[in-house]
């Protein structure tokens, strides 16, 4: 599940990237990590990613992926959303993270 947003991109930082196989294919994507935050209700971390390829195109819609993250030493796993909760709180950040 992902979702279509449209985003004004005024800025050039660096941004950091990760490599997310599609579990389909098993084929490697480059993303860019637009922002991680974490829930402290749930104690569960999230981070927004877009695909790094659609950086360069020059249009306004952007995808945009939201991942349930968990870090610990150097142990790295992303869990996709599954609930329609998280959902909505992860498009809400996006939403202020957009503005």
């Amino acid at each position: 599940m992902h979702e279509h947003h449209n985003h004004e991109h005024g800025h050039e930082e660096e941004l950091e990237r990760i490599i997310i196989p599609d579990p389909d294919t098993g084929e490697d994507h480059l993303f860019d990590i637009l922002f991680t935050f974490d829930v402290n209700e749930t104690n569960k971390s999230y981070m927004v990613v877009t695909p790094s390829e659609a950086a360069d195109d020059e249009d306004d819609e952007q995808e945009v992926f939201g991942f349930r993250y968990e870090e610990k030493d150097d142990d790295f796993k992303l869990f996709p959303i599954e609930t329609d909760a998280e959902w909505e709180m992860v498009e809400e950040m996006i939403n202020t993270f957009s503005e």
